[in-house]
């Protein structure tokens, strides 16, 4: 009896387990979804900041891409960059570098959103790269 029950059990689940590798499924209103595929638009985006000029006067949550120069370090993942408008307080986290090692002599493309608080405005950055 013992046997018949194992028997049974391993069946059942080897035939589910068929069934999810092709696509089936006991419920007909679940379906497997399709691979997505990367895409998408490439190009300017409305509203957004490419001088530290621009990115100062923007709005919160702006997308900003500057160019420029990490000139110090301010501790705490925060950085003052500098381009030829002016200068900017930048948070990098420390897993956004992607093994760039920077000086004051690199020029860099920092791609984020601007972070308008009451008094200051700063960029919250997600994409580091060295600039062109």
């Amino acid at each position: 009896m013992k046997k018949l029950l194992v028997c049974s059990v391993l069946f059942m689940s080897s035939a589910a387990m068929a069934n999810q590798s092709e696509g089936y499924s006991d419920n007909a209103a679940v379906t497997t979804p399709a691979l997505k595929q990367a895409g998408g638009f490439s190009g300017p985006v409305a509203g957004s900041a490419h001088t530290v000029a621009s990115a100062l006067e923007a709005k919160d949550d702006a997308p900003a891409i500057l160019t420029g120069f990490i000139v110090e370090s301010l501790g705490d993942e925060e950085y003052r960059f500098k381009d030829d408008s002016g200068e900017i307080i930048v948070e990098i986290d420390d897993d956004k570098w992607s093994g760039i090692l920077a000086t004051p002599e690199t020029k860099l493309t920092l791609q984020g959103e601007v972070d308008s608080e009451w008094t200051t405005t700063s960029l919250d950055v997600d994409v580091v790269r060295l600039a062109d």
